[in-house]
Order: structure tokens, then sequence, then C-alpha cells
């Protein structure tokens, strides 16, 4: 688990909490309600208490999903560069999906059919005046059907890790926080902001690129690295090919010398031949 990927967990969250807030505003209110009756300074940590049971639910759903990426993904990521791709894709589709492509509308649908199953546990929560209930109410929350919730699960999946897969959904949840705590006027400008500036499409193209560069820059450097490779081994040919004709003339030479030795010989044979006749 990287700091970067942790980060781009913490920007997604935070990034898309106006989405979540559409999808959580009514249970919001309804928890709000519900601690009409208890004092400030209770209420501010009764709600601290039910966001800490949510987070804790999608630290939960993280450890599960890097089970599952453990259990499936990991046999066939021995030795070669699966887990990077699949990271980079995952990162990719999640990127997409914060640009505004509907490509987790029927998971939403599939989750929502649970939550309704939730349903009769959710009634026994409210109202939400003790610790314990406050608490319950966080743990079921944490499995309110969302798409953004389940592109952040995708991400640890391909963790292959399960304490990493916890540890990102934990600060993915982080991320929502501050716009689900937020009063209506701060509400009203963090959303303003974030619409304004298209600060969720512009995580949603930093995602896609980063995606892209994990799958891709490293084949590329690995093609560099091959061409210097290539190279190289041409140097080596050609000082080889350069040791071997310095061999070859060295030896022509000593063949020579040998040569003129023998000529050398065979001119005072003959000259001696000549004195004794």
């Amino acid at each position: 688990m990287t700091t970067a990927l942790l980060v781009a967990a913490l920007l997604m969250g935070f990034f898309g909490s106006p989405h979540c807030l559409g999808m959580c505003g009514g249970l919001v209110t309804a928890f709000g309600l519900s601690m009409k009756d208890v004092s400030p300074a209770k209420r501010r940590a009764l709600v601290a208490t039910y966001h800490f049971g949510r987070l804790t639910s999608y630290a939960f759903l993280g450890l599960v999903a890097g089970l599952i990426g453990t259990a499936v993904l990991q046999p066939l990521m021995q030795g070669n560069s699966t887990p990077r791709i699949l990271l980079g894709l995952v990162l990719v589709f999640v990127g997409v999906t914060m640009l505004g492509a509907p490509f987790l509308n029927k998971l939403e649908r599939f989750g929502m059919r649970f939550w309704q199953y939730l349903s009769p546990i959710r009634q026994k929560v409210f109202p939400l005046n003790t610790f314990p209930r406050a608490l319950s109410a966080g743990l079921l929350w944490g499995f309110l059907p969302c798409g953004l919730v389940y592109g952040a699960l995708l991400i640890a999946v391909v963790a292959h890790n399960p304490l990493s897969g916890a540890a990102l959904m934990f600060v993915f949840g982080l991320g929502t926080v501050p716009m689900l705590v937020a009063t209506h006027e701060t509400v009203g400008w963090l959303r303003d902001k974030i619409g304004r500036f298209r600060l969720r499409q512009l995580n949603g193209a930093v995602m896609v690129l980063s995606g892209l560069a994990v799958v891709f820059v490293p084949i590329a450097m690995s093609s560099m690295h091959g061409d210097h490779g290539g190279g190289h081994s041409m140097n080596m040919q050609h000082g080889e090919h350069t040791m071997m004709m310095n061999d070859t003339g060295n030896t022509t030479d000593h063949d020579m010398s040998q040569m003129d030795h023998s000529m050398h010989n065979m001119n005072d044979d003959s000259a001696d031949m000549e004195h004794h006749h």
C-alpha cells in the first residue's frame, strides 16, 4: 500500500462527497431529528460515534475485499506485471466513473435490495440518544448502497492485501466526513466550490491519467532499457570483432617475421656454399 494510493482514496472520498450527500442526506437528517432532545455536547459526541461506526463498516468491507483479492487474484500474480496492470485499469475505471459514467448504477440498485432487507434492524436504533445506538446506526449506514463506495472497494480488491484494503476504505471514509458533518451553510459552500471548479471531474481525470501511467510507463521504461541493452550488446560485438582483427593482425605479423627470418637463413646458407665452392 503506497501513500499515493491512500491520498487518492482520501481525495476520492472528499471530492465525491456531494454525491454522498445526495445519497445520505436523508439519513443524516433522520439521525439529527432523532437527537433533538440531547444536549449539544452529547449530540456532537453521538455524531462522531455514528461516523466512527460508518468508517468501521467501510474498513470491514475493505478487509473482505482485500481477502477476496488475495484468494482469487494472488495465484495469478506470481512473478508478472498483472498486479500493476490491474491496479492501473481499476484506477482508470473509477476515474471514468467519477467523470460521470454510470457504470456502477446497476450495482447500486442491487445493493438497495440488501439495504431494504436491513430496514427492520434500522428501525430499532432510533432514537439515537445513546452511544450504542449511534454506533449501531453508523455500522448499518456503512452498508448503504453507493457507487462511489463500490469504486473504492474495487481498488481495495486489487490491493490484494486485507490490511491495505481496510486502511484504504477507512481513509476513503474520512474524506467523506467533512461534507456530512458540516452545517447547512458550510455544506452549500462546499458543494458550490466543488461544483464550480469541477473538482470531482478533475480528480477523476487525475485518476484516469494515474491509471494509464501505472500501466504504460513501466512498459515504456522497459522498452527503452531493452534498446539500451541492444546497443550495449552491439558495442560488445564490435569490441569482440576488433579484438579478433587485432589477434589476426598480430598472428600475421608474427608469421611474416618468421618468413623474413627463414629467408635470411637461406641467404646465409647460399653465401656459405659459394664460399666453399
